[in-house]
């Protein structure tokens, strides 16, 4: 949590309009998180959190679709259920915790409760449903705070069992990382001031425009691939000179540059997004989803047993847990879902 030395934070404080306790933390819980893994409390609770795209979840796809080995047409297809213990069960259980990389200043997905010091969310409480599943005890799970660019060093590192904080499943990553059946349904948009009239969406309307993205996201690399001509590449991208004004560690960090006046828009996942319109009421959606994308609990390649154990979860999860979270931290921002995605298996 930023101890008031950070000036970034403390611009950002002087800045915010319209934004209660709970959002201020959370932003300022934003810009200064660590760009190492940072162990939270062993208790964090469920947060607050945005969710799925504006036209909601849609039912899926029949179950057992498979997937062609050869190709990346369907990257939402994962490993089938089963519960059978493998060594990256057993040494979860010879350690008697989970551990979890999630996010903690993601208004309703995770963020830390400035309040009761606790992590709440979407995605805070899936986490703790496979804890629950695994080691018989939803408290029996270490979550560490990975910003969004760190996601998969975490996993191939050891430092964390799963990432549980909206990543997005795509053709990429699955070279990367092993994924779980898809939990939420997403899709990139644009967020910008209610009084910046000329923003109009994903569009040309963002020639010239500064934009923000989150190191490392789906945002980031639709922009590469089409930016409207807009600039959203700081001069020393990736290295040890990088300003982090255009591209962030932190997706968050994009909203109070957004305040400050130091960006025009924010292009990230919607279900983020309501998330910060809901935290100030100076800031808006504009135009439409113009992606689909699907969240997954992640896992280390090789660490088919786990993938397998998370997809059993999800099974019992998207008949009751999953429609409870969704109203708890999603519905007053995303209205409108009726259900989880489908899963797909190969």
């Amino acid at each position: 949590m930023p101890n008031g030395t950070d000036p970034l934070a403390r611009r950002a404080a002087k800045r915010l309009r319209g934004w209660g306790g709970v959002a201020a933390m959370a932003v300022a819980c934003g810009l200064t998180a660590s760009l190492t893994l940072l162990p939270l409390a062993h208790d964090g609770s469920g947060a607050e959190s945005t969710a799925g795209p504006g036209p909601g979840v849609g039912t899926g796809v029949q179950v057992g679709v498979r997937a062609k080995a050869d190709t990346c047409e369907n990257p939402e297809a994962s490993l089938r259920p089963a519960s059978e213990d493998g060594a990256s069960i057993r040494a979860i259980k010879d350690r008697g915790k989970l551990i979890v990389g999630v996010d903690q200043s993601s208004y309703r997905w995770g963020y830390r409760n400035p309040e009761k010091g606790t992590l709440e969310g979407f995605d805070i409480d899936l986490a703790r449903a496979v804890a629950r599943d695994v080691l018989g005890d939803e408290n029996a799970v270490i979550f560490r705070t990975i910003p969004t660019n760190q996601r998969i060093a975490a996993l191939d590192s050891g430092k964390v069992d799963l990432v549980v904080r909206t990543m997005t499943i795509n053709c990429k990553r699955i070279q990367q990382v092993a994924f779980s059946t898809a939990y939420f349904q997403a899709g990139q948009q644009v967020l910008a001031p209610k009084l910046a009239k000329s923003i109009t969406g994903y569009d040309s309307s963002l020639r010239g425009k500064r934009v923000c993205t989150a190191e490392g996201s789906t945002a980031y690399e639709a922009l590469e691939e089409n930016s409207f001509g807009a600039i959203f590449k700081d001069e020393a991208d990736g290295t040890k000179d990088d300003k982090d004004l255009l591209t962030v560690p932190n997706q968050l960090d994009c909203l109070a540059r957004l305040q400050m006046g130091e960006v025009d828009a924010v292009v990230t996942d919607n279900a983020l997004a309501a998330g910060q319109a809901a935290q100030d009421p100076a800031v808006e959606l504009k135009g439409r989803p113009f992606t689909t994308e699907y969240y997954g609990v992640a896992a280390k390649l090789g660490n088919d047993d786990l993938v397998r154990r998370v997809n059993k979860v999800l099974v019992d999860y998207r008949n009751g847990p999953w429609q409870k979270a969704y109203e708890d931290w999603l519905q007053a921002d995303l209205p409108g879902i009726t259900g989880p995605p489908a899963p797909l298996y190969k």
